[in-house]
């Protein structure tokens, strides 16, 4: 299990690395002159080139990856071209942000979705199941933004102005009104639980169905032991995976969600470096995010061998 551990870690760091290529590489293909975007097109070209040759922009391209790889290794990520600040200090309170608001959705979503389809498994062909399965089916198929819009139609507008539409705060104070952040996580909660529903209730269907829950059922353990301390935990090992495949993509999905209600993080941020061409910025946060989908897969694996002994044993 450990060398299996090593061998994926391995494999997550060559995957991020080439991740940083790909990035590096599309930034620079980006339309347009960053120095020019910053200036405004008023500029004259002699301070175009100035602030080129200030930026290092005129280096060749291996150059300026390395010099960009190396201060990676080295939490030197540069200086934004749009604010003249370092990127790390300026992302610093926007990611913070935006783990606040990721790591909410999660507690949310995670555990509700696992009680809904376990629920759902238990209940199988009746109407709560038939209930749960189409509404989980309805709101996969629904982007994460037309989630946030129907929420904000519903709590925000009309008659009700239960919730506000957009988030008023700073990068620094997220939790001074946590009313600001329901609809956000509302929103991020309702996109990623449907195939995590939908996933648990496969499995504890296969679960339930087994012989060993059988035979736990004819020692004549009660229907709640040989549900929540026999099947249900053995039913959680093939969820993680898809558990893990869904935190993962809340690191990508925040980037619409966040400019959706105006939330200040790092989706937010990144739409901004878009708009301004900033190109560390924007290497920056894009880099981050394939971090994290790296990092939750790689405890989505060690979770799973923990959990399911048949995938444990099948990986010696």
């Amino acid at each position: 299990m450990s060398r299996l551990i090593l061998y994926r870690l391995g494999y997550g760091l060559l995957t991020l690395f080439v991740v940083s290529l790909v990035v590096f590489l599309a930034t620079q293909a980006l339309p347009g002159d960053a120095a020019r975007a910053i200036l405004g097109r008023d500029a004259t070209a002699e301070r175009v080139a100035v602030l080129r040759d200030q930026l290092n922009l005129n280096d060749p391209l291996a150059l300026q990856y390395g010099k960009w790889i190396a201060g990676v290794f080295t939490l030197d990520l540069g200086d934004s071209f749009a604010n003249a600040r370092p990127v790390a200090e300026y992302l610093g309170p926007r990611v913070a942000g935006s783990l606040t608001l990721l790591g909410l959705s999660a507690l949310l979503a995670t555990p509700i979705a696992l009680l809904l389809g376990a629920l759902s498994a238990i209940r199988r062909d009746r109407a709560a199941d038939h209930a749960t399965s189409m509404v989980s089916l309805v709101l996969a198929s629904l982007p994460e933004f037309a989630v946030g819009i129907l929420l904000i139609l519903a709590l925000s507008t009309g008659w009700l102005h239960l919730l506000p539409p957009v988030f008023a705060g700073t990068a620094s104070s997220v939790l001074a009104d946590p009313v600001q952040l329901i609809l956000p996580v509302l929103t991020l909660a309702i996109a990623v639980s449907p195939p995590i529903v939908r996933m648990m209730r496969a499995s504890m269907i296969e679960v339930l169905e087994s012989e060993y829950v059988q035979q736990a059922r004819l020692k004549g353990l009660s229907e709640r032991v040989v549900i929540w301390r026999h099947a249900a935990p053995n039913a959680i090992g093939p969820v993680a995976q898809v558990i893990a495949v869904q935190l993962g993509w809340l690191a990508g999905g925040v980037v619409a969600v966040e400019f959706l209600f105006a939330f200040p993080g790092i989706g937010l941020a990144l739409m901004d470096a878009i708009a301004t061409r900033d190109i560390p910025v924007i290497q920056a946060i894009t880099l981050l995010i394939a971090a994290v989908y790296i990092v939750v897969n790689l405890l989505a694996d060690v979770v799973g061998l923990a959990a399911n002994p048949k995938v444990r044993v099948s990986a010696r």
